[in-house]
């Protein structure tokens, strides 16, 4: 079977498929261990790791399953998830917490135990604004010093990642340089002389796939512009709905109460339909209702009345 032409030399990273391919098999682990390491800014230094199950159950039947993207544990016996987000969610902070109590519950052992920890890493790409690099600990909100190192969540906000290639200094640059960026190459960057990532590149060359591994991505990029394509066209349409909507409430106020305050009022209600208008779009083409609840800020009640 002959394959589709792609414009893309590279395959795309937010995808399902190009995510676990890159940094989730084990002939790629290096790759992953060379991003992680960029990260920990030289706090830890992993020389190998282990993949685990990214298949997670909790204590009890009543816990809810969590699916990794990645999960794995360094030579050393820290665990580490690396999760891909391609869009917001909602309670997205409180997801991360969640995810990570899987592997620090994993850590209890039976018997005698005196509660000793491995340190645990979740690390998140976002394909979204959140907070560019935030790494987060607990902390003493008094003095501002750490309470406890061995749980780190890092936070990784690609959109704001702007620097070319001329200004990459770092390790941590050039990772998030060709993560930004990979599909918008043609070939490597001349910057990028490390051997890791010449191997990066020959993986995520779209040519050197074999044909099961073809069709795979074709079925996961399909799914991710699916999904992209949905949520920009619903909330084109919705906004362009609730500006409109919002003039015109915004005119008939004016008549009443004044010009000024009417338009006002009537954009504010232009903006609530707005978001009800992006609702339903969002809804009708079948976008589960978190996803809907992250984008417009609208809670599941309302959405599930609409």
């Amino acid at each position: 079977m002959e394959r589709d032409e792609y414009t893309d030399r590279y395959v795309n990273p937010y995808t399902d498929f190009g995510f676990k391919k890159l940094f989730g098999t084990e002939m790629n682990k290096e790759l992953l261990i060379s991003f992680i390491n960029s990260l920990l800014s030289g706090k830890e230094q992993i020389r190998d790791l282990t993949y685990l199950n990214t298949e997670n159950l909790g204590i009890s039947e009543a816990d809810r399953k969590a699916v990794f993207d990645v999960y794995c544990e360094t030579d050393s016996g820290e665990k580490i998830l690396v999760e891909m987000q391609r869009g917001q969610q909602l309670f997205f902070k409180e997801r991360s917490l969640y995810y990570a109590s899987f592997p620090i519950q994993q850590q209890g052992k039976r018997g005698d135990w005196d509660y000793q920890l491995k340190a645990v890493y979740v690390i998140a790409i976002l394909n979204f604004v959140f907070d560019f690099h935030h790494e987060v600990q607990l902390t003493d909100s008094k003095t501002r010093e750490v309470f406890y190192d061995k749980l780190t969540f890092i936070y990784l906000e690609m959109p704001k990642f702007n620097k070319k290639e001329e200004e990459l200094d770092s390790m941590f640059d050039k990772w998030l340089f060709v993560l930004r960026n990979l599909t918008r190459l043609m070939e490597k960057p001349a910057t990028l002389q490390e051997r890791v990532f010449t191997r990066f590149f020959e993986a995520a060359e779209i040519a050197k796939f074999t044909v099961e591994e073809y069709h795979h991505y074709e079925t996961s990029l399909k799914v991710y512009r699916d999904w992209r394509n949905t949520i920009d066209f619903a909330v084109q349409k919705a906004t362009k709905e609730g500006e409109q909507k919002g003039i015109q409430i915004g005119m008939q106020k004016g008549i009443e109460k004044g010009i000024e305050k009417g338009m006002q009022e009537g954009m504010e209600k232009g903006k609530e339909e707005e978001k009800l208008n992006i609702a339903r779009q969002m809804k009708a083409n079948g976008i589960p209702t978190h996803t809907i609840a992250a984008c417009t800020g609208l809670d599941t009640e309302e959405i599930n009345r609409l």
